[in-house]
């Protein structure tokens, strides 16, 4: 059986360690809130890009040409002989 003063070197310890994981929580917890809070606070900016997007496409219906506005095809190969 640990001596006494062994036990209490434990209950220290793990008083220690807890103290620590608290501490680590509050600081996740408090990067947490600052990231909502950043995106929270940057909504209105991409809701006003969005429109503006959504206006450029409608400005050009039908005649528009442009590469970054067109679907992918696949692009994955076998492993074989990537002619597939």
């Amino acid at each position: 059986m640990p001596a006494l003063r062994d036990i209490k070197r434990r209950i220290n310890a793990v008083r220690s360690i807890q103290k620590i994981t608290k501490a680590m929580k509050m600081v996740a917890a408090a990067r947490l809130r600052r990231a909502q809070d950043r995106i929270i606070s940057a909504r209105p900016y991409a809701k006003k890009i969005d429109e503006l997007i959504q206006r450029f496409i409608l400005t050009f219906e039908g005649g528009f040409d442009n590469p970054f506005f067109k679907a992918k095809g696949s692009k994955k190969h076998c492993t074989c002989c990537r002619n597939c």
